[in-house]
């Protein structure tokens, strides 16, 4: 078994915050006491953001109809004629 430290008292926090936050992002259960009571725990947020989908997104691109002018050739029109 892990015999890392999981419970921290309220000054402990102060100064062992990084190491924490770390291992809370980590998933671990870390707990700040105060007088030897739990009073917070620290838990990492569920992402906001989903990860992106590769294979809707190759499923996307291969609908897309191939371009006709490159991409550089495209750019070099744009800034000739100013937009």
């Amino acid at each position: 078994m892990d015999n890392r430290r999981r419970t921290y008292s309220v000054a402990e926090a102060k100064t062992h915050m990084s190491e924490m936050l770390d291992r809370a992002e980590k998933g671990e259960k870390v707990v700040i006491t105060r007088r030897g009571a739990p009073v917070v725990q620290l838990a990492p947020i569920a992402s906001a953001t989903p990860g992106i989908d590769f294979a809707r997104l190759r499923a996307l691109r291969a609908g897309m109809p191939k371009a006709k002018t490159s991409a550089a050739r495209l750019v070099r029109k744009m800034r000739d004629e100013k937009y």
